[in-house]
């Protein structure tokens, strides 16, 4: 297991519950959506995955070692977090050095960095951008440098903090692509997000929270049957998913390919139906 989480509980300084007796686990190679309103403390959770916040009790264990006492530094080895907002991370003079800089620090061999930042450059459609300055570019391109910065790195945890904000249909496409390399790669996603039309596509489990705690973990077709309940939690559902309920279809479907098998089963079983009197 490359992440378990037991007990976790973290307060604000003025006392806020951020998170409440959080536990769970996850496999290398496991896409993880964490989904939840505002404030149900989906991002506070995550930046605890990187040293940012540190619990007030309860323990994290990432890679076989707790992260008690561990410096950010030595957790940005395993875990490699981009932000939702790139700005709070970029601070290069060019798209190349920005992307080299992670490698760079963690002191790859020159012939490992250099294979590593042209391949995250490639795969974040960034070749041609490399001698451009971070914030010279649109927030969409901001956001495919950051993520490049952290596959540079190759850690064996990915985390993404609302990556599909500030997206156009392309990079969205894109994103969702390299998620599923990343997975296939034996490398372990986990993305803070609203877009639940991108959860339902590209991953394969969902941990729902409210006020700090888990109120729902398991395959992500599960977590859209109970969404879907009207005693359900109030998440908003993918644009699929409330189509086939407007269709009067009882069972979820959320991802294109579903939807597309589904029409062709009820074409099918229409054609199959005896005719009337």
């Amino acid at each position: 297991m490359i992440l378990r989480i037991d007990s976790l509980t973290f307060r604000y300084p003025n006392g806020t519950t951020a998170l409440d007796g959080v536990s769970f686990g996850v496999e290398a190679g496991e896409r993880v959506a964490l989904v939840g309103p505002n404030g149900a403390g989906k991002s506070t959770l995550a930046r605890h995955l990187i040293g940012i916040e540190r619990p007030a009790s309860g323990t994290i264990e990432i890679d076989g070692r707790r992260t008690d006492g561990l410096a950010i530094a030595e957790l940005a080895r395993t875990v490699g977090f981009v932000f939702q907002n790139p700005d709070d991370q970029l601070h290069a003079s060019s798209v190349a050095k920005e992307v080299g800089f992670g490698p760079r620090n963690l002191r790859f061999a020159p012939d490992r960095r250099k294979e590593l930042v042209e391949s995250a450059l490639r795969r974040t459609g960034l070749t041609d951008l490399v001698d451009a300055h971070p914030h010279h570019l649109s927030l969409g391109e901001r956001k495919r440098v950051a993520l490049a910065s952290v596959l540079a790195m190759d850690t064996p945890v990915v985390v993404l903090d609302e990556p599909t904000t500030g997206q156009d249909h392309r990079s969205v496409a894109l994103l969702g692509n390299l998620v599923d390399e990343l997975a296939a790669e034996g490398r372990t996603v986990l993305a803070v997000t609203h877009d639940m039309d991108f959860c339902a596509e590209h991953f394969d489990r969902v941990i729902a929270l409210e006020d700090g705690r888990i109120v729902a973990d398991g395959p992500v077709e599960h977590w859209l049957a109970r969404a879907s309940r009207p005693t359900g939690h109030a998440f908003e559902l993918p644009q699929l998913t409330r189509l086939g309920r407007r269709l009067g279809w009882q069972t979820p479907v959320a991802t294109v390919e579903g939807f597309l098998d589904r029409l062709t089963s009820d074409a099918h079983d229409t054609a199959e139906a005896p005719a009337g009197p």
